[in-house]
């Protein structure tokens, strides 16, 4: 269907769109900004070097991008524009461009993570050296910064009364979609010179990874077909969610990550869905109002970024370190911790880039309070394979595990990952997928196989030690441990 064009008084002859992570057309706020009120819009994209020079050169979430871009210059040649695609600094390139292009602004959606805004405030300078305005614009969220504060202005560091507001404040004001296609006669194509293809993995220092036989969709056409399956079991979210080896979660962080979906489509469904009477999507916008949650708080918090505890007595905790505590660290990455749903989760985001959302407390909790291990490692750990990777979140849930955060577990707090094992995957059907070399193992044997008795060891093939470790540390001792460990915590609660 041909774009619907919308009659508006254009205030610049040029802007420039740039694309970061808001990979689509529909409803993208700079885009529709820049469509209204410019009557040419180039387009363009940048893999930033500052960003890409410091990963893995097999980075699955690059690849998701390209591909993404892919099917987004497609879309932006279809409506009558296209989309330059640059390998380059971006603090740098952008300015360029826009003096290139002979420009009047440069929109772009907002991002609050601290490396970006030191980015765009660079940006900022230079174009307005250069007599050019850069807009920004809130796309990634619901509620951003000041917009969800307590009566006396402050900011929320506890979830509960952040959500009740939330809710109250939510209408359709904040969910209604940027009708961008409406004003798409505005795209052009980008001058000859700058026409080329999405470079290549290669062409941009990359190798393939294992993306596509993951079948993971990408793009704006992948992150609608996963909300339409995910749309048709939302109901039973609130269940389904904690079980591992259940089609129960929506998948769609990477996708929220990269801006292939809106959020305000996800939230306004699940928060329509709720109102009726919808208990899974009630649950699964309370997930999404946690993401607003940890942004806001990284906003007016960045020293959490810098790798400080929310809390700041939790800085003073003695981890375990030297070659023992990196021997544990390396169990722990490898999955070869000897607890098996510790080491099939760590599998699962070995292989694929994903985990489990329960798994990621799991596994974060056995870091911190089994293993005695600093949650920064961890952190650093996810933040360099989780396809969906967000330094908010990211951070907000490892100092969640670790208690040190703003409204997290308590330190004494200790998941069982036995107990865990039996009861979100009691029939092994996870740890089996993970670790086959435990399938032959009873369901109860297979949660804890040094439990098993030598016969039934034997029987499975399974030689602890061998071709399967023995437990890395005794959980029991481990919890006691830690309350040492955290005592710390509490001598410092009492003076204070």
């Amino acid at each position: 269907m041909p774009p619907i064009l919308l009659a508006v008084d254009k205030t610049y002859p040029k802007g420039l769109m740039w694309f970061r992570r808001d990979l689509r057309v529909d409803d993208n706020a700079a885009l529709y900004h820049a469509l209204r009120t410019c009557r040419q819009v180039v387009c363009a994209f940048v893999f930033d070097k500052r960003i890409l020079d410091a990963l893995p050169r097999a980075d699955r979430r690059v690849e998701f991008i390209r591909e993404s871009l892919v099917e987004l210059a497609t879309e932006l040649r279809q409506l009558g524009g296209g989309l330059v695609v640059r390998h380059a600094v971006a603090e740098d390139e952008i300015p360029e461009l826009a003096r290139a292009l002979d420009v009047q602004a440069v929109f772009a959606n907002r991002d609050d993570e601290p490396a970006a805004l030191a980015r765009d405030t660079h940006v900022f300078g230079a174009l307005a050296n250069a007599g050019i305005l850069f807009q920004t614009f809130k796309d990634q969220l619901i509620f951003e910064r000041d917009e969800v504060v307590t009566k006396a202005g402050a900011p929320y560091t506890v979830f509960t009364p952040y959500k009740r507001a939330w809710l109250q404040k939510v209408d359709a004001f904040y969910l209604k979609p940027y009708p961008s296609r409406g004003y798409a006669d505005a795209l052009v194509p980008p001058p000859e010179a700058l026409r080329a293809p999405v470079p290549t993995l290669r062409d941009i220092g990359f190798e393939p990874t294992n993306l596509g036989r993951l079948e993971i969709p990408t793009g704006a056409q992948g992150g609608a077909a996963l909300f339409d399956d995910f749309f048709q079991r939302i109901d039973r979210y609130q269940v389904a969610r904690d079980y591992p080896a259940v089609r129960g979660p929506s998948y769609l962080g990477v996708h929220l990550r990269f801006g292939t979906v809106s959020i305000r489509q996800m939230a306004s469904v699940a928060h329509q869905l709720s109102l009726q009477g919808d208990n899974g999507a009630a649950t699964w916008l309370s997930e999404l109002i946690w993401r607003d949650f940890y942004f806001q708080l990284l906003a007016h918090h960045p020293r959490v970024a810098q790798g400080k505890s929310f809390r700041p007595e939790y800085d003073k905790i003695q981890w375990h370190h030297g070659k023992h505590a990196d021997g544990l660290f390396d169990a722990w990455c490898k999955g070869q911790t000897g607890y098996p749903l510790v080491d099939a989760a760590m599998l699962q985001i070995n292989q694929s880039g994903y985990m489990h959302n329960r798994l990621r407390m799991v596994v974060a909790s056995f870091l911190c309070k089994d293993l005695g291990l600093d949650w920064r490692r961890g952190e650093a750990y996810f933040a360099e394979h989780l396809n969906d990777f967000e330094l908010a979140s990211n951070n907000g849930g490892w100092q969640w595990a670790s208690s040190s955060g703003c409204d997290a577990q308590p330190y004494f707090r200790i998941f069982n990952p036995v107990t865990q094992s039996e009861r979100f995957d009691p029939e092994g059907k996870f740890i089996r997928r993970y670790l086959p070399q435990l399938a032959k193992l009873s369901n109860a044997a297979i949660q804890a196989p040094w439990t098993a008795s030598p016969v039934e060891l034997e029987a499975a093939g399974i030689t602890l030690g061998e071709n399967y470790p023995k437990p890395v540390v005794d959980h029991a001792e481990a919890r006691e441990r830690t309350l040492q460990r955290y005592g710390v915590v509490r001598s410092v609660a009492t003076r204070n």
